[in-house]
């Protein structure tokens, strides 16, 4: 930001009452960024290699009880020291970062050990945020700010494990979240009483980048709980990070249909409508308010949405703009997300949301008609809005169809050209077999699959034999480098609850076709060369089509 923007800003906050008269902006760090970027790269290459010295010089310390907490100890306060003061050269500087780093690891790795997950996360979450207010660097504050929040995500964890993804936890976790927007809020009411004393203006503006990457995180987090949005788990592919948004798109079906947390998103979109009316008075005309109603609705059916909406208004109100683009994001994650939501038959959502788009564009289209013809004017098409607006419409219009249609021919193509290839289905709990509109699928997979992690950086794939008929038996995993047999192809797998499986483990189908598909005894993919492999059906005994 320039110096003469920022000098607006100051003398708008003064006139205000937001800023003493004799408030002064900070002194601006007058060493040019691209030289920060080239020393802090210059100062990790330096520490890694010392670190791992360290390491070999001192490992036997820190596999012991008391070793982690004294080298974190140690870590943290000569990385504060450094970054506490005024005059610390830059190189030196950009070097305490990555001590910082180390030492956080080593606490966090001790108590993890040592403590319940839940205390271990507590404790962390304080000495993160403590830290964040004891260093003076505000570029510092913002990712401590965020690890603090993921902390305190991490507390609510059930049965003292904080990276549980089973049972309640997903709940436990969306609570969370939704208390952190809470919690910064309080911040923002904090920071206004102390921006009027000239003793607490310093406290204020020290927490403002702490308080943004607290933020931040509980932006992701939301967004990451509403589950994988639309198209992105399938651009995405494989990987922990799809892997991760799939399985919070899995538990996501239940959150959406829980009255509590539908009760809580609606109440804050309706404090974040209330918010944005006492901001803004001329919001509160009926077709306003009509209008800030559609968000409010789509939240009840949104769990996740309706915190988001409170913190856009929030950032809105405040003018912190870049924080609300990033909330305006998540939101728009959000709704995309609901295209998963299970629980809804696909042409409902459709029309839900068809709904609320035409409401939308039709009270944004009325005021505007009537204006025009009380003035006795036609509304002209050039001046109603400028050409990069209808340029940019028309950009992000193509892009939506683009990509849409790419995802279809990506299906079309698989499906036409995949090698067709038919899988036994094994013995499934009958509690549930039949559930709804699906049927659980378990699909017979012969390998033990225990020695590759559900974490791992890419998606496993198993090397299958077809017979004649088609019939695939798995054989093996497949390693990089293993060469197939002529009759052998692979089989990429997907992780779900647990565990590996083909693809899915559900079968969907219309209300009231269970009879039709209680024979299933195979399931029916097309295989890609890769392995990407897509079920399009499923086959009774024989191979007899259901």
């Amino acid at each position: 930001m320039s110096a003469a923007r920022l000098q607006a800003l100051r003398q708008a906050a003064i006139t205000q009452g937001l800023l003493p008269p004799h408030a002064q902006l900070p002194a601006q760090d007058p060493r040019p960024w691209p030289a920060v970027l080239l020393m802090a790269l210059g100062a990790w290459l330096a520490a890694l290699p010392l670190m791992g010295v360290v390491g070999l010089l001192f490992g036997d310390l820190l596999t012991g009880a008391a070793g982690p907490y004294v080298v974190g100890v140690l870590m943290l306060s000569g990385a504060l020291v450094v970054l506490r003061s005024d005059e610390t050269p830059l190189f030196v500087e950009q070097l305490a970062v990555p001590a910082l780093l180390v030492g956080l690891l080593s606490l966090g790795w001790a108590c993890f050990r040592d403590l319940p997950g839940a205390l271990a996360a507590a404790l962390l979450g304080l000495l993160v945020l403590a830290l964040g207010w004891a260093v003076r660097r505000a570029w510092l504050r913002a990712p401590l700010g965020a690890a603090g929040a993921i902390l305190a995500a991490l507390v609510v964890a059930p049965h003292g494990d904080p990276f549980s993804m089973h049972g309640d936890a997903m709940l436990r976790y969306g609570l969370a979240w939704q208390g952190g927007v809470l919690l910064w809020l309080a911040t923002l009411a904090v920071q206004r009483r102390a921006l009027g004393n000239a003793a607490t203006a310093r406290a204020a503006g020290a927490l403002e980048p702490l308080a943004a990457g607290w933020l931040l995180a509980c932006l992701v987090g939301l967004a990451w709980w509403a589950g994988t949005t639309f198209l992105v788990g399938g651009a995405m592919g494989g990987g922990i990070v799809s892997d991760l948004g799939r399985l919070a798109t899995e538990h996501q079906a239940r959150a959406g249909r829980a009255p509590l947390l539908q009760a809580l998103s609606v109440l804050l979109a309706l404090c974040a409508l209330w918010l944005a009316v006492r901001a803004w008075p001329g919001l509160g005309r009926p077709w306003l308010a009509v209008a800030g109603l559609v968000p409010v609705v789509l939240a009840g059916f949104m769990p996740a949405l309706g915190a988001l909406l409170l913190a856009l208004a929030a950032c809105v109100v405040s003018a912190r703009w870049r924080l609300a683009a990033a909330a305006g994001v998540a939101a728009a994650w959000v709704i995309g997300a609901f295209y998963y939501q299970l629980a809804w038959p696909l042409a409902h959502k459709a029309l839900l949301l068809a709904v609320a788009g035409a409401l939308l564009g039709a009270l944004a289209w009325w005021p505007a008609r009537r204006a025009f013809a009380a003035a006795g004017e036609a509304p002209a098409a050039d001046s109603a809005q400028p050409p990069w607006a209808r340029a940019g419409l028309a950009a992000c219009a193509l892009l939506v169809l683009a990509v849409a249609n790419f995802g279809i021919w990506q299906t079309e193509s698989l499906i036409a050209h995949g090698q067709p290839v038919f899988v036994e289905l094994a013995p499934r709990d009958p509690r549930s077999l039949m559930q709804g509109d699906y049927m659980a699928l378990n699909f017979r997979l012969g390998v033990d699959m225990a020695p590759v992690g559900l974490m791992s950086a890419s998606r496993p794939r198993v090397v299958a034999r077809r017979d004649a008929q088609g019939i695939a038996t798995v054989l093996r995993l497949h390693t990089d480098g293993g060469i197939l047999a002529a009759d052998e192809l692979l089989i990429e797998l997907t992780p779900k609850d647990g565990r590996w499986t083909l693809v899915t483990d559900a079968w969907f189908f219309r209300e009231g076709e269970a009879p039709r598909w209680a024979g299933a005894r195979y399931g029916e993919f097309r295989v890609a060369a890769d392995g990407r492999a897509l079920l399009v059906g499923l086959r009774g005994a024989e191979l007899r089509p259901l």
